[in-house]
């Protein structure tokens, strides 16, 4: 069974990001503070979870929890920030919408920076290890996915509904094939095979 907290009687948040690898699309972050003992059978890492899973506790986690908030930083962004800059981003600003303040934030990885006035511990597998962190994977990776499903409809050629923006060989030939899309990452171009075919985001030809 995963951890329930870091230390009892405080008020945590747990942290953690969706889509830090993939081409196109956002990176999402989702802040969970859960309730003092909380826990279910199910709730793990989400990467470890079946998609099935995944949803089923996402209503759980959002009917049950103390707060819960998610948030996105766009392809525009990470190309200006940087994808880990816009993963501390992404999590600073789903703390933010949290309509209870978190007396400690858990962080999913060994880095963490944010202007926020509220301590952090920065726990590698905490996913994996605290149920607050978990539950904020779940809710990360699903609205992520429900966005990249979207997305999909409008440029269908990439089949972001399989493979989510990631850096499939399918996904890397659809490129190739038909250029870059608005949701495309652009500072990721050493990722494509050919970056020198590929004109800019508002050159990119819709499928």
């Amino acid at each position: 069974m995963l951890r329930t907290c870091l230390q009892a009687g405080r008020i945590e948040a747990g942290c953690d990001e969706a889509g830090r690898g993939p081409l196109a699309g956002p990176v999402a972050a989702a802040a969970v503070i859960l309730p003092e003992g909380w826990n279910h059978p199910l709730l793990n890492d989400s990467k470890k979870m079946s998609e099935k899973n995944r949803y089923l506790l996402r209503e759980t986690i959002e009917r049950e929890a103390v707060a819960w908030a998610v948030e996105m930083v766009s392809p525009e962004e990470i190309d200006r920030i940087n994808i880990l800059n816009a993963s501390f981003a992404a999590m600073s600003r789903a703390v933010t919408r949290l309509k209870v303040v978190p007396q400690m934030l858990l962080i999913d990885g060994n880095r963490f920076r944010t202007s926020l006035d509220i301590p952090y511990e920065c726990i590698v597998k905490g996913d994996a290890t605290f149920v607050s962190i978990a539950a904020a994977s779940v809710l990360a990776k699903t609205y992520r996915d429900d966005y990249m499903n979207r997305i999909a409809e409008e440029y269908p050629v990439y089949n972001w509904k399989k493979n989510k923006g990631y850096p499939t060989r399918e996904h890397r030939e659809a490129v190739m094939r038909y250029g870059l899309s608005p949701y495309h990452r652009l500072s990721f171009s050493c990722h494509f095979a050919q970056p020198d075919l590929f004109g800019d985001r508002e050159q990119a030809t819709k499928p």
